[in-house]
């Protein structure tokens, strides 16, 4: 009997990930995740145990790849304003990328579920509000710094600019032009620059 050909596990996860970003985890079916792989659902289960295993392995691949931009900008750029202008500028261009999946995987994938799916839900839910607290951790550092007023509300300017990031990810998955999206995003850094100190 033959032996079953070797598949690039990596390759097969960038697959997964592609079909979720794009159907989402509810609108990607085990048909869907067989055709995108090119594997049997069999193959697919044994490499990577469920289609929620699957999905969670595809979101991490996401966020320390393309969906990782805002976190890397947070850590590299010395100061706040630097920090949410790149931010907001590769947000849109990620979001908008010709012949790849609009908006962001982590907004767009799981915002409702059905009750057996609630778990992914709340999860992803989790990475949204981790992400939010990262924004405002750096807010408070930029007011620590002397970068932003004392008087800041750090944890309303971080809310609003997350709210800002997860709006752009709907309105490129709704077909925004880029050109748009960075004018939003522009808009968004003004009422940043507003607080900052003197």
């Amino acid at each position: 009997m033959a032996r079953p050909r070797e598949f690039d596990r990596d390759v097969a996860l960038e697959r997964a990930r592609d079909a979720f970003w794009s159907r989402g985890y509810e609108g990607t079916s085990m048909a869907d995740l067989v055709a995108a792989l090119g594997l049997a659902s069999a193959r697919i289960y044994a490499a990577f145990g469920s289609k929620e295993e699957l999905f969670r392995e595809a979101i991490a691949l996401y966020q320390a790849k393309e969906g990782g931009f805002g976190a890397r900008a947070l850590d590299e750029e010395p100061t706040a304003q630097q920090a949410f202008a790149r931010t907001m500028r590769e947000a849109v261009d990620l979001y908008t990328r010709p012949g790849k999946p609009h908006g962001c995987m982590v907004v767009t994938a799981a915002t409702t579920c059905a009750a057996e799916n609630e778990p992914i839900q709340e999860w992803l839910a989790q990475v949204r509000r981790q992400r939010t607290a990262a924004i405002i951790e750096r807010l408070k550092r930029a007011v620590r710094e002397g970068e932003l007023k004392r008087e800041t509300d750090v944890q309303a300017l971080g809310d609003y600019l997350s709210t800002v990031l997860n709006g752009l990810s709907v309105q490129a998955r709704d077909g925004v032009p880029r050109k748009r999206l960075h004018a939003l995003g522009n808009l968004a850094l003004e009422t940043l620059a507003q607080n900052r100190a003197r």
